[in-house]
């Protein structure tokens, strides 16, 4: 079946602030979309997100460079393509761009023409889109399908609130529960547990960008001690059904060669020290970005018991990964779609992880969209977790119920 027409355009992500979706249309009239997220705590060596720079319109962050570029550079090349050849049509925008971060037609309009086709070639064949993602790449060394564990951010620091806490994420982990309607439960029943605690100390419980807290809490311990709280309210364990887990977005408080980080300044080994201080005395079972995006030598001496997660420092790019594996740098990779661009360079940088023993976390942006892509990516590529923020926000729920979905109809 070939592709007859591609329509790009600006919507709004869950920040109110311009995104891309794309609506592809098979020859036989079927059609889908996929909408392209934004984040906030980038990477600095991710893909690059085109926008207008235009003050005029959305303080300058519109898209619509980045939707022409879909609609007429990537669809003269892409329309009569057969939709089911997603590595052919990748290849093609990635040759059409020339550039190493998709700088010149961005990568929020290659990812757009790119998940919408993938969806186009699964309602095409009648397929669900974790099974024709799977078929497509030929993951055959993933004999089931297994759900990911969520990972819920709910207290928010970093780039995401005002909370002015310096790490960005404060998660819950139902890593000790079974099935996955039991995790989403847990979440949301923890969720609301930690709000009637934090409203009866006084706080504000309003939610941040990820549908998580921000509490004006005085430093990450206070955080932690919270949780537990919270945990143990809700009738769980800690440590045992579920877990805790932090983002420390670490490159959003590094400053030439030094850690800004509650007030003192530190070296790596002394920040890695705290982590481990923390990993003692919390059920902490991973930590991302909990070095800056390029401080190799430190990433280097970081090896706490943990799940040790790059995410700025891996930016979901192949040849970043290759680096770590050959340094033994950490032991999980966040992936992320618009980082790279495309689903199949996303897939091809799973899959190095895979064979390198390397957990794979499927994770959304901070600027979001309703559209559940990733849920249906993190079951075909046999994840071990997913990220997709609290359980609060419809941007955010539309990817836990989409899990929920295909959990039901296995």
């Amino acid at each position: 079946m070939k592709i007859k027409s591609i329509l790009a355009y600006e919507i709004l992500d869950s920040r109110g602030n311009p995104t891309i979706e794309v609506r592809v249309q098979s020859e036989s009239g079927i059609e889908a979309r996929a909408g392209v997220p934004s984040g906030a705590s980038t990477g600095i060596h991710e893909a690059l997100e085109l926008r207008d720079n235009d003050a005029k319109r959305f303080g300058g962050k519109g898209v619509l460079k980045a939707c022409a570029n879909a609609n007429t550079i990537i669809a003269k090349a892409v329309i009569g393509m057969d939709v089911d050849k997603q590595k052919e049509i990748d290849k093609k925008m990635i040759e059409l761009d020339g550039t190493e971060n998709k700088s010149k037609l961005g990568a929020n309009a290659i990812l757009g023409v790119s998940l919408a086709c993938a969806r186009l070639a699964a309602k095409v064949q009648n397929l669900p889109l974790y099974k024709h993602i799977r078929i497509t790449y030929q993951l055959t060394n993933l004999p089931t399908y297994q759900l990911p564990t969520p990972m819920f951010n709910i207290i928010n620091g970093g780039k995401h609130a005002d909370s002015g806490l310096d790490i960005q994420e404060f998660m819950l982990v139902p890593i000790g529960l079974t099935s996955f309607h039991e995790k989403l439960r847990a979440g949301s029943e923890i969720f609301h547990t930690l709000k009637k605690l934090l409203s009866k100390r006084g706080y504000t419980v309003s939610v941040g960008d990820e549908g998580g807290f921000a509490p004006k809490l005085k430093n990450s311990e206070e955080a932690f001690d919270v949780l537990i709280k919270a945990i143990e309210g809700a009738g769980y364990q800690p440590g045992k059904e579920i877990s805790l887990a932090i983002d420390a977005a670490a490159s959003e408080f590094f400053d030439k060669e030094k850690y800004l980080f509650e007030g003192k300044t530190l070296d790596s080994q002394q920040l890695i020290e705290i982590y481990q201080k923390w990993a003692k005395k919390y059920p902490i079972i991973s930590i991302e970005d909990g070095l800056a995006e390029d401080d190799w030598s430190g990433w280097q001496k970081f090896n706490l018991q943990p799940i040790l997660v790059g995410d700025d420092i891996f930016v979901t790019n192949i040849k970043r990964l290759q680096k770590a594996i050959d340094l033994n740098v950490a032991n999980a990779i966040l992936i992320k779609l618009n980082q790279i661009g495309t689903l199949s360079e996303t897939i091809g940088c799973i899959k190095l992880a895979q064979e390198n023993d390397y957990k794979v976390i499927i994770s959304h942006r901070s600027g979001e969209t309703i559209d559940d892509f990733i849920a249906d990516l993190a079951v075909a590529v046999g994840a071990e977790f997913i990220k997709a923020g609290a359980p609060s926000r419809g941007e955010r729920v539309a990817k836990y119920n989409r899990l929920l979905a295909i959990e039901y109809v296995q």
